[in-house]
């Protein structure tokens, strides 16, 4: 019963199931996400076919349902219509129960046609991956069973199954939009769970992705590690991928005397770096005008205060925007900044402005800010005039 292919100690059997799961973990997040779902990179035929055939046996997965579950996901990223947001599900249902909710959603026709577009149809997916989706895994069983004996491999196995449904529906799904840290703030809840993408396949750093998702590469920081962009610099040096967009890295030069349309390009080029700035400048002033307000104000809930000034607009309940309006009332410069961020968030979300209604909201704010008499605006806006093309 423990004899098979391969005979190992009982640490060589968790290696083996630890590399097999790795396996799987780079097919989803090289194939599945960033090639499929949102197209960040293009794959040759030979690693397309072999992370939908892995992917067929260790996960059982439909190349559509996933991508098309992903999109909406992004699409509807925190509201009702979220597939697995614990924001509004709650962290537990998403975290324990996160498989269930990806099964549910696949049921959803409307969703399969909406968002599962451009994915593998021919012969392979119509015949075999899509029709017998319990075969893939029954051949894995064998297999590993084979490999390594039958209790060691149905245990291999077992773990194999288990893993992209705790760590990807559960973890990725849950934690990524509840606990850990953010580099952008970005419109969702999204979080970086650690600085080394290793576990996961480099989805670890979720908040980098939510903030670009069309990125190939998802580390931001000098000190975060994406082994799913290692994997990918690897197969492109081969020749079997090609990357498409990558996270813009904000380029500086000399300060613009004028705010012209290349300023404005650039400037929403690089809006999360600008409101990633913004937050972290006035950090510092959000703090001593808090402090002024609770010498003033003693029965003012100025910590509550400081969560909604520094929350998206879009994340703040109607009993948090009533709250924070009554308490920047108490402070005409918070008034004043507060205002100016949602001016400036503005800037990108006019999708119906056009060009010259866009610069010239840019150069009236520019110059109110550099009037303003804060340091902090009058460097931001400085900053905004000497980025230059990616």
């Amino acid at each position: 019963m423990f004899s098979g292919f391969f005979d190992l100690p009982w640490w060589g059997y968790v290696l083996c199931a630890l590399g097999l799961t790795h396996v799987t973990i780079a097919s989803v997040t090289i194939f599945l996400h960033r090639h499929q779902a949102h197209r960040a990179l293009d794959l040759h035929a030979i690693p397309s076919h072999f992370f939908r055939a892995w992917l067929w046996m260790s996960t059982g997965m439909v190349t559509k349902e996933w991508a098309a579950i992903h999109r909406k996901h992004h699409a509807k990223c925190e509201t009702e219509e979220d597939p697995h947001s614990p924001q509004v599900l709650g962290i537990k249902r998403v975290l324990f129960g996160g498989v269930m909710l990806y099964v549910k959603e696949t049921r959803n026709k409307e969703t399969m046609a909406r968002y599962g577009h451009g994915t593998p149809d021919d012969w392979l997916e119509k015949r075999i991956y899509s029709r017998h989706q319990k075969l893939g895994v029954a051949i894995m069983m064998l297999a590993d069973m084979a490999m390594f004996g039958i209790v060691p491999g149905l245990l291999v196995w077992l773990v194999q199954m288990a893993w992209i449904p705790f760590w990807a529906a559960g973890v990725i799904n849950g934690a990524g939009h509840y606990w850990g840290y953010r580099n952008f703030n970005c419109a969702d809840a999204s979080t970086n769970l650690l600085p080394w993408g290793i576990i996961i396949g480099g989805e670890e750093l979720h908040n980098n992705h939510h903030t670009y998702a069309t990125s190939a590469k998802l580390s931001a920081k000098w000190y975060e590690f994406d082994i799913g962009w290692m994997y990918i610099r690897i197969l492109e040096m081969l020749g079997l991928a090609t990357v498409k967009k990558t996270i813009p890295v904000p380029r500086i030069g000399v300060a613009r005397k004028v705010v012209d349309l290349d300023m404005l390009q650039h400037v929403i080029t690089h809006r999360y770096d600008v409101m990633t700035r913004y937050m972290k400048s006035l950090q510092q002033v959000y703090a001593d005008e808090l402090a002024a307000i609770r010498a003033r104000h003693v029965g003012l809930d100025v910590a509550r205060l400081r969560t909604s000034l520094l929350a998206d607009a879009q994340s703040l309940t109607t009993s948090a925007r009533e709250h924070l309006a009554e308490a920047l009332s108490h402070s005409p410069k918070l008034q004043q900044l507060h205002a100016m961020r949602e001016e400036l968030a503005a800037l990108w979300a006019r999708s119906s402005a056009s060009s010259e209604q866009l610069l010239k909201h840019l150069q009236d704010w520019c110059h109110r800010a550099e009037e303003s008499g804060i340091a902090q605006l009058r460097e931001l806006s400085l900053r905004m005039r000497s980025y230059a093309a990616v």
